[in-house]
């Protein structure tokens, strides 16, 4: 790779072409091949924008970008061949010549990030050679908590857009939670007025003294769903949404009290929780509550068209299950071991019920407690033994440790940081993060579908927390999700950095507050806000 091209993420080949620039001009001309219509839209609209150059449809003379599919290359795989003809950028689908076009972009310069020129006259051009790449993995994934700060539409549109310019492509929208529900449901319309908002909430870690004493929440309609989804498969991202049962339920618990175990609490007398970890408050295991989360499954199944949908499982204390009747009855109805058996009795009904629907379920890793459910895959964030587990009972897996790519957990050691929790993950850490674990033989081994990177945000109480808490970190997921990269010790670090630092400035176009790579950005914090680790304490989820 020269300096001409500094690439994030590092793409498979690069060949050095004639020594210059090719520059691009008003007479620059786009011609769009079949089925790449969408990717003309979107460089129009960015790269047009930026340059101010109209990129015209046409095809009369060699100063043109041309757009095609080609049937040699793999379904995401890009070609982009710059040789002072015309400059070509080929995938093997349409979401191949979208994630080259992405790579094109990146050539142009750091202001081809902007949305609109900011110098007059300024030249356009791109290095000559021919760029050959492909992902290694066809889940990159990205999570992003809404539930316990609510992130508005705009802002979740423009994370796709930042998703899209590190070719990653699935969003997994973490869309309820103990502390709000955030996706409207019309049969069910308590779940928004009552579920949506809190009264207060804490400040910090769950050990700090702090809160917020204001209402906080929101939810978007089925409509903003729409167009959330609709501008992903723009981009070529799938959204893959999260319905969180049995537990991390308390906000679905007040908006409807019957849902709940009524007989050992007063479901009445809930309310959405206004503080981190995990509430006791957890659904009960009766036909009211299957028919109830049908329902609500079933306007989402209209919503979003993924084949994943994906339903939690994790963290369901069990205390209140244990105490009830009702649940004690169904564990002897169903002839069950206990209540982890209880909880995969739960999670296997809406297996079956989406496998009918064609559609898959996925869960984190708890829903291999009890048995695993048939046909779910596994979101394995306790580490790698959920993943290793699943991988080996023929179960699809998407690695999401917590000790690697929680990008909520603190970026430096000391207290330098805003709200210490977690482990100390830095960037050059994520960085050497291997998705595939080595105990695996090959054929295990392609049961990982891919990798994700998690942002939880009960200590991002606004956009720029999550900018600050997610950037750089998630640039190197990125190129550990999409390159094909040596094994962890030989990876070169070195190499990304000063690659980094041309990208530094693309985030600097695209309005990222990221974390300088020189140290943290002095954090002017609350009084008595505890800046200091919670030793032994487990991390926010």
């Amino acid at each position: 790779m020269t300096s001409e091209i500094e690439l994030i993420p590092a793409p498979r080949h690069f060949t050095q072409g004639a020594s210059g620039r090719d520059a691009l001009d008003e007479a620059t001309l786009l011609e769009t091949g079949p089925g790449t219509e969408g990717v003309a839209r979107w460089l129009r609209s960015t790269v047009g924008a930026a340059t101010g150059l109209p990129l015209r449809e046409g095809r009369d003379h060699d100063n043109r970008i041309v757009l095609s599919i080609e049937a040699d290359l793999p379904p995401e795989g890009y070609r982009i061949v710059i040789d002072g003809s015309a400059r070509r950028i080929q995938g093997g689908s349409a979401a191949g010549v979208f994630w080259g076009a992405q790579t094109f972009r990146q050539l142009l310069g750091p202001d081809a990030f902007r949305r609109a020129p900011v110098r007059a006259g300024q030249e356009w051009a791109v290095p000559m050679g021919t760029i050959e790449d492909a992902p290694r993995f066809r889940w990159r994934g990205f999570m992003l908590d809404v539930a316990r700060h609510f992130m508005p539409k705009e802002g979740v549109l423009r994370h796709l857009d930042l998703m899209a310019a590190h070719k990653l492509n699935v969003f997994h929208f973490h869309l309820t939670d103990d502390q709000g529900w955030r996706v409207e449901i019309k049969r069910y319309p308590k779940l928004t007025e009552a579920g949506s908002w809190r009264a207060r909430t804490k400040f910090g870690h769950r050990a700090s003294p702090l809160w917020e004493e204001k209402p906080h929440g929101g939810f978007y309609t089925q409509d903003d769903i729409r167009e959330i989804v609709a501008y992903a498969a723009e981009r070529h991202i799938t959204v893959v949404p999260e319905i969180d049962v049995p537990g991390h339920s308390q906000a679905a618990i007040t908006a409807y009290p019957e849902l709940g175990n009524t007989d050992v609490i007063d479901t009445t007398s809930l309310s959405v929780w206004d503080t981190w970890g995990i509430s006791a408050n957890v659904l009960a295991p009766t036909d009211t509550t299957l028919r109830f989360y049908e329902g609500v499954f079933e306007e989402l199944l209209e919503l979003f068209p993924s084949d994943f949908i994906h339903v939690g499982g994790d963290e369901c204390l069990k205390d209140q299950w244990r105490q009830s009747p009702t649940a004690q009855a169904r564990i002897k109805e169903l002839g069950l071991a206990d209540e982890d058996e209880l909880q995969a009795w739960f999670i296997g009904h809406f297996d079956k019920w989406l496998t009918a629907r064609g559609r898959r379920l996925i869960g984190w890793d708890e829903i291999l407690e009890g048995g695993l459910a048939d046909g779910a895959a596994v979101s394995s964030w306790r580490g790698y033994a959920g993943g290793v587990a699943a991988a080996r009972a023929g179960h699809d897996v998407v690695m999401c440790p917590e000790q690697y790519v929680y990008l909520d957990h603190r970026q430096a050691a000391g207290e330098d940081e805003p709200v210490p929790i977690g482990y100390v993950r830095t960037l050059e850490d994520v960085y050497r993060f291997e998705p595939v674990p080595p105990e695996l033989t090959p054929d295990e081994a392609r049961h990982v579908l891919g990798t994700q990177a998690n942002v939880w945000t009960e200590v991002m109480e606004d956009p720029a927390r999550v900018d600050y808490q997610t950037f750089p970190r998630l640039s190197a997921f990125a190129e550990v999700a999409w390159s094909s990269l040596p094994a962890p010790a030989d990876r070169d670090y070195a190499d990304f950095e000063r690659r980094m630092a041309v990208h530094y400035r693309r985030l600097d176009a695209l309005g990222v507050g990221y974390r300088p790579p020189a140290g943290p950005l002095p954090w002017q914090q609350r009084p008595g806000v505890l800046g200091r680790p919670i030793e032994g304490a487990p991390p926010n989820r």
